[in-house]
């Protein structure tokens, strides 16, 4: 599994999960209940999908989102700051 750190990397690696499992835009769109170009619009400029959209896409290319602590060691008892 590959760490993704930025949008494009989220966005390139939808594309491609779509395009491995041979699914055009069309496709995709009615299994997320939106027209093709909305689903166009969505997938370049994947910063718009809220996370609900997001998770959604991911169980339709058959994906899963992971979050975990960077491989950064963290001093023992100390938790990442917050935001």
């Amino acid at each position: 599994m590959q760490p993704l750190n930025t949008l494009t990397q989220l966005q390139q690696a939808i594309v491609a999960r779509r395009k491995k499992l041979k699914l055009s835009q069309a496709n995709v769109a009615v299994k997320l209940g939106i027209s093709q170009n909305r689903y166009s619009e969505l997938e370049t400029t994947i910063a718009n999908l809220d996370a609900d959209r997001l998770l959604l896409l991911c169980s339709v290319l058959g994906l899963e989102l992971h979050l975990g602590l960077k491989s950064e060691t963290l001093p023992p008892n100390k938790e990442p700051a917050a935001w």
